[in-house]
């Protein structure tokens, strides 16, 4: 049985589909692509067991439907080198041997059968449904992602937790040192639910939804979830349990408020992490009479870094202290030219938001202090 397909549309579906492999998996049959042709449509699938990635392009030409696997590694590494043109694929169903044919040559390998390739995880009728564009799921996505946890005694802070009421979508990650709560009102349910994506799905998204259009439909239950893009569907396992009352660790009153330029607080920071405790990371603010005193040391190898900031800030004098790489990251990955900070006490989080928030949202992130020594 013999079909052709574009050999560039076929590698570019099939990079974005192996992402979902793992490198080594508990069945063999997982190391392959599952192919499936009907008609001049061919649909391929990838899967590790907990996900699985969908996709279909258009073929050129086909002879009649066939089902196959073919191993994911080999076929990968031979397109990479096979410029745009078209590829006629032999399948002999009786040996599954694959014939490939292009331009200047020909390679073989030995396929398996199709009927071996496990299936995705079923979602039931009892599922909840949500629409949204894109944009603003890859907003949601790229905001709380580096914050998510690694760690096997609460896996519920493993993933992103997307929680939906009528009047918002609220995305939120944290691993117990840093927190994100990223909400969204143009985004809207239609009735209250949650559930929690792991991070390896969350992760593939990223990567897809950029070059994505239209709107994606999200579709759950208690275990799984089926996210379908334009070109792709993704069906994962989701994280069960009760995720924790995030709105309960914010501090509400915060006297003590800093509007601080973002990128200059950022490159000071990044300049002064040098000369601070390469364990401990350990970074101290110093605010006053408008300004910010960024500074970090030290001790064992004597060295030690000190840089000002003008700011806006009226209140009390305060010393906090934060680990460095967590506060660089929490201002990567917010948006706009000044930043609020937001303290109470050195003892207590500080809150971090966009002095502007952007349409339709509310961003928030919020960091655990240092203790500092002085």
């Amino acid at each position: 049985m013999r079909f052709v397909v574009s050999s560039s549309a076929l590698l570019g579906r099939l990079q974005s589909v192996s992402r979902v492999s793992n490198s080594k998996n508990s069945l063999p049959i997982l190391d392959c692509f599952l192919f499936e042709l009907n008609g001049n449509k061919l649909t391929i699938t990838a899967s590790d067991s907990e996900t699985t990635m969908i996709t279909t392009l258009d073929v050129i030409d086909s002879e009649a439907d066939l089902r196959f696997c073919i191993n994911s590694k080999t076929v990968l590494d031979s397109l990479k080198e096979i410029s745009e043109q078209p590829l006629t694929f032999d399948v002999n169903t009786s040996n599954m041997e694959i014939v490939v044919n292009y331009q200047n040559g020909t390679f073989s390998i030995v396929g398996q059968q199709a009927d071996d390739y496990p299936k995705a995880n079923a979602l039931e009728d009892d599922t909840t449904q949500l629409q949204m564009s894109a944009e603003d799921l890859l907003n949601g996505i790229n905001r709380c992602l580096f914050a998510t946890a690694d760690d096997e005694l609460r896996p519920v802070m493993n993933g992103v937790y997307f929680d939906i009421t009528e009047n918002d979508l609220t995305f939120v990650a944290s691993d117990g040192h840093k927190l994100v709560r990223s909400k969204n009102y143009a985004i809207r349910g239609n009735g209250t639910s949650a559930f929690i994506l792991p991070k390896k799905p969350t992760t593939i998204l990223k990567n897809l939804l950029p070059k994505e259009q239209g709107d994606v439909s999200i579709r759950f239950n208690d275990r799984n979830a089926s996210i379908i893009l334009e070109n792709y569907t993704l069906i994962c396992r989701l994280i069960e349990g009760r995720y924790p009352n995030y709105n309960s660790v914010i501090p509400q009153n915060n006297p003590h408020r800093a509007t601080i330029d973002r990128i200059a607080l950022l490159s000071a920071l990044k300049r002064v992490l040098v000369f601070s405790n390469q364990s401990s990371a350990l970074i101290k603010l110093h605010l006053d009479n408008n300004q910010v005193v960024v500074s970090g040391q030290d001790i064992d190898y004597s060295t030690s870094a000190e840089e000002s900031i003008v700011c806006e800030y009226g209140s009390t004098p305060m010393n906090i202290g934060f680990k460095g790489t967590f506060l660089i990251d929490i201002l990567n990955n917010l948006d706009g030219e000044n930043v609020i900070v937001e303290l109470a006490d050195p003892s207590r989080a500080g809150v971090i938001v966009p002095a502007e928030q952007q349409e339709n949202e509310d961003v928030l992130m919020l960091l655990m202090p240092m203790m500092l020594n002085d």
